[in-house]
């Protein structure tokens, strides 16, 4: 019995392969941001802090939706209540409860963002955190940074190629780098973040003046290609 020919991983002498690897690297600017408010309050009586806490949650959810279309989405994120004990004495005794709800919202109007922003700093007891820049996941900026990449890796090969005296005669294959062992990427630094603190003002902030961070959007493949015989 005779075992079928198995094709040779590099190819052949009149049809050598080649491998290389394409990369892209672009810088856009962002399409949405994120904030996230936490809304506080506290009491030593549970009851209270719950209704202090509702009328104030339910401000910041009005307030948010006047916006209209500029915001997104708008996420509660988590709540608690929590009771305070003494630091002193042998008893275990409440002295207070404290009440947090934390909201996401996404908006996609930068010039309401810095106003939303101050507004909802320059309330009693609440906090904003960001802005956190990003792009949508399905942006056509990923989109253009893989083709981009595709592009830099066949042109790559073509060079090489070319140094031999050779053409590239066919793709045999083109895979995202790290696609077999892929480790998930760590989560995008956040951008000017921002955070205010708590209270109130006597009168109305001015409203933040935000600039966007530009967003870098990387892409890379390998691609492995047939030539013709080179010429030596």
């Amino acid at each position: 019995m005779t075992t079928p020919s198995q094709p040779l991983p590099y190819g052949t002498p009149d049809a050598p392969r080649v491998a290389v690897r394409g990369e892209a690297r672009l810088e856009v600017d962002p399409e949405i941001a994120r904030i996230t408010i936490t809304v506080n309050a506290r009491n030593t009586d549970r009851r209270n802090t719950l209704e202090d806490l509702t009328n104030r949650n339910n401000h910041v959810l009005n307030l948010i939706r006047t916006y209209g279309h500029a915001v997104e989405k708008l996420e509660t994120g988590t709540f608690s209540i929590t009771p305070q004990l003494t630091e002193k004495g042998r008893h275990e005794r409440i002295r207070a409860y404290h009440g947090t709800v934390r909201l996401t919202a996404t908006l996609n109007d930068f010039t309401a963002l810095g106003e939303l922003t101050t507004r909802l700093a320059d309330l009693d007891l609440t906090g904003v955190d960001g802005p956190w820049w990003t792009l949508r996941p399905d942006s056509p900026a990923h989109r253009e940074a893989r083709q981009q990449a595709v592009r830099e890796a066949v042109q790559r090969a073509r060079e090489y190629a070319a140094a031999l005296g050779a053409e590239l005669a066919a793709v045999v294959e083109i895979a995202d780098t790290g696609a077999e062992n892929a480790v998930p990427g760590l989560p995008p630094a956040p951008g000017g973040m921002m955070r205010a603190a708590y209270g109130g003002a006597a009168a109305p902030a001015p409203a933040l003046d935000l600039e966007p961070q530009r967003q870098t959007v990387y892409a890379h493949v390998n691609a492995r290609f047939t030539m013709t015989r080179p010429t030596l």
